[in-house]
């Protein structure tokens, strides 16, 4: 259990019960169909038109359930139950529909269908807390078509241009302002807000994607903080030549440099701490002909670790190295994500594992290991995670899987905590618990 718990209001315990559990797995088998695989998994790429589908099956819901709705210039989606005070900051819940190309069915989607359910257990049950709970949907947070990924709470944070936002393009040559706007003419027209409006608090409920809750046998992962990440694009310039004529002590090659780099950016990710994560996930190889000597390649890498200093500067080892380790062939280094690590709001931290422990759901603290759009939120306002056993840590994959009881209980969590975040009286009241937890 995590170390410090805050029990919620009996009135938050009735509202987690209010949770319906049938109607959240419904919603959940609903949002899969667009963009369903053969496998059971989803495709469902960042503003394809699966996702504008599954968009306009949201505002539907809303409609029926009395929402309202509104969006923002990032492509942000939210759905607003009012509060007796709509004029206090709300509290925001949510994550992100998008999914990798052989994603899954939980990978995002229950965090927002998880934050709809709260709104409709709270219609079932004619009840108004004193702040609005708002759902939202955040716009590309996997980064599949549209790199780098969390690009919707980024710029609703204020942390990327959203000019640079939409000048970004996927592997045809559409960018993102395109897609956006062809999102915006598709559906409905709905009011637009500023990005970045003020919030009470933003909780996020997300399967853990990682093996460490099912391993342990809990069901509620009380989420500390995310570890840091940085992400480089790699390109290395060589010279084209055939195959069978062109000497291998003459060859400027662009595979076998490239292959020099990403050996030595590896060492130093090793010997900076051998728990660091270092991946490389594409590689893209010009002109790919089997009969001519590589003449550019164009690579991704991710780095991770939790203590961003140490991050920071195998990260700075990693960007030296890269720009000599493929000689004779040039190589030219794109720094693409900066991200520190997050630590989360012991306040909320505290108020989950409680609720956890109230309703006899067995929880414990744990490090995310992969990224989310609560990272962004952490300077905005208090912010947390709550996390759900995935089977056998699978995530990004068409066999992703999390049991509905899981779905739910986790859910439940989540409805006792923004219901108490929204009848607080005021911000610096949930601050004075967080220190005093």
């Amino acid at each position: 259990m995590a170390a410090a718990t805050a029990r919620p209001s009996d009135d938050a315990l009735r509202v987690a019960t209010a949770v319906d559990g049938d109607r959240l797995w419904r919603r959940i088998e609903e949002l899969a169909a667009f963009g369903a695989l053969p496998g059971g998994g989803v495709n469902r790429q960042a503003l394809s038109e699966a996702e504008v589908a599954a968009r306009r099956h949201l505002l539907a819901i809303a409609e029926a359930r009395g929402l309202a709705v509104f969006a923002d210039a990032a492509g942000n989606l939210f759905l607003r139950l009012e509060g007796r005070d709509p004029a206090l900051p709300p509290v925001l819940s949510g994550s992100h529909l998008d999914t990798q190309p052989t994603g899954g069915r939980f990978d995002g989607v229950w965090g927002v269908l998880a934050a709809l359910e709260v709104l409709e257990a709270l219609r079932d049950r004619d009840l108004r807390p004193r702040r609005s709970i708002e759902m939202v949907a955040w716009m590309n947070e996997e980064g599949s078509r549209f790199a780098p990924g969390m690009m919707g709470s980024e710029a609703f944070a204020g942390h990327r241009d959203l000019a640079e936002i939409r000048a970004t393009t996927d592997a045809t040559g559409v960018t993102v302002g395109e897609a956006l706007d062809r999102l915006v003419a598709a559906l409905p027209p709905v009011p637009e807000r500023p990005l970045g409006f003020p919030l009470t608090a933003y909780v996020e409920a997300h399967i853990e994607q990682g093996p460490l809750l099912e391993a342990a046998g809990r069901t509620i992962g009380v989420v500390t903080g995310i570890q840091g990440k940085q992400t480089m694009r790699v390109t290395v310039t060589g010279e084209e030549a055939h195959a069978g004529t062109r000497a291998m002590a003459e060859r400027r090659d662009a595979l076998m440099g490239a292959l020099r780099v990403v050996d030595a950016l590896a060492k130093i990710a090793a010997e900076a701490d051998p728990a660091m994560f270092f991946t490389v996930g594409r590689f893209d190889v010009f002109p790919n002909a089997p009969s001519v000597v590589p003449g550019r390649v164009r690579f991704s890498t991710d780095l991770r670790h939790a203590e961003t200093e140490l991050l920071r500067t195998a990260g700075a080892r990693q960007r030296e190295r890269a720009a000599t380790a493929a000689a004779p062939c040039a190589v030219t280094v794109e720094p693409l994500v900066d991200a520190a690590a997050s630590v989360f709001a012991p306040t909320l931290r505290a108020r989950i594992a409680g609720a956890a422990e109230a309703l006899d759901l067995s929880a414990m603290d744990i490090l995310s290991a992969a990224g989310h759009d609560a990272r962004h939120m952490v300077d905005l306002a208090p912010s947390a995670m709550i996390f759900v056993p995935s089977r056998g840590g699978v995530s990004h994959a068409e066999h992703e899987w999390t049991d509905p009881a899981d779905v739910v209980a986790g859910t439940r969590v989540l409805a006792a905590v923004l219901w108490d975040l929204a009848e607080a009286e005021a911000p610096t009241s949930i601050a004075r618990e967080g220190e005093s937890a």
